[in-house]
């Protein structure tokens, strides 16, 4: 094969890596992307000056009125290299359609560098050491949202307050886990808001009405830990924040809670061999780091479910709730 139509097909590689997605994924919704130019990166943390009202009126020969900056905190940074490569052995590539198994291996690793993009955002979106106090809550006994006395609707709607306090912006984003999803759907609480309700869930869609959040979606990815067990990235919590939709406009200097830095045309597939063997690699190879920024616009309710819950029984009692202060 000649170098033009090896570059080519590594071009073509590179396109599907790009375009690849998961319906599982939905950290990018929390930490949208934004690019750069370069890995050595300035990140800001957002303070209250981007929300803040401010007294715009003037009067004939009055003078301006001209903001009091409070500043950015400014961290400077480097962008982390992420690869990943899939070997293919000359005799596999023989008994197979070569174009076709390359498509697979492009999609194996792009699959395995955005599944660790996913866990890094989760993890970070999980974390209550992230949050200031009074934008998390550690749900226990009774007020778990197992217990069908409890107060999901509540406990939304003072997160929400919450973080509008802060940045007098509600949060337009809800990120769910799994598990905690399938307590909410089928909590008292919020059937009881659907008609002839008996055997219905609740849906995303009647969720979005009932807690007046725009967009709203479930956790649902999935890894292998060191030993080989399945675990659910996103766990039994729920992840409200304000995140801008600006969409491909979007800079640094937009208040959000989150974003994922990108260096510009990072992602890319290539090719490789080493010396004496008989088996071609498929790398892929991406410049990204996700970051928290705007903790203040986002809130986190942990312990959803209450581990000690038994469904058979019948869990009264009065709500219980544990302010995070840490």
């Amino acid at each position: 094969m000649g170098r033009l139509e090896e570059l080519r097909i590594n071009a073509y590689l590179s396109e599907v890596a790009r375009g690849y997605s998961n319906n599982a994924f939905v950290a990018q919704h929390l930490f949208p992307e934004i690019t750069s130019e370069k890995e050595k990166i300035d990140i800001f943390e957002f303070n209250k000056e981007a929300f803040n009202l401010y007294d715009t009126e003037r009067a004939i020969r009055a003078n301006s009125n001209v903001i009091s900056p409070q500043g950015f905190k400014k961290h400077t940074t480097t962008l982390a290299e992420h690869d990943l490569s899939y070997p293919i052995d000359y005799r596999e590539e023989q008994e197979a359609e070569k174009v076709k198994l390359q498509l697979h291996a492009t999609n194996v690793v792009t699959e395995g560098l955005k599944l660790k993009l996913e866990k890094q955002c989760a993890d970070l979106a999980q974390d209550q050491s992230k949050y200031p106090t009074g934008n998390k809550i550690l749900l226990s006994g009774t007020s778990c949202f197992t217990d069908e006395n409890s107060d999901p609707q509540g406990v939304i709607d003072d997160a929400k307050d919450a973080v509008s306090s802060k940045i007098a912006q509600d949060p337009n984003t809800m990120i769910i886990g799994q598990a905690a999803w399938k307590t909410l759907k089928k909590h008292p609480q919020l059937k009881g808001l659907i008609s002839d309700n008996l055997n219905k869930l609740v849906t995303i869609n009647l969720l979005k009405e009932i807690f007046e959040i725009e967009n709203i979606f479930i956790g649902k990815s999935i890894f292998a830990d060191k030993d080989g067990n399945f675990v659910r990235i996103w766990q039994d919590n729920i992840v409200l924040a304000y995140v801008p939709n600006l969409g491909s406009s979007r800079t640094e200097y937009d208040p959000s809670y989150g974003y994922t830095v990108r260096k510009k045309d990072a992602l890319q597939v290539d090719e490789y061999q080493k010396e004496g063997n008989k088996v071609k690699y498929i790398r892929a190879t991406d410049i990204y780091t996700p970051f928290l920024v705007g903790a203040e616009a986002g809130y986190l309710i942990s312990g959803v479910n209450d581990p000690n819950y038994d469904p058979k029984k019948d869990n009264g009692g009065t709500n219980d709730t544990t302010e995070v202060q840490s």
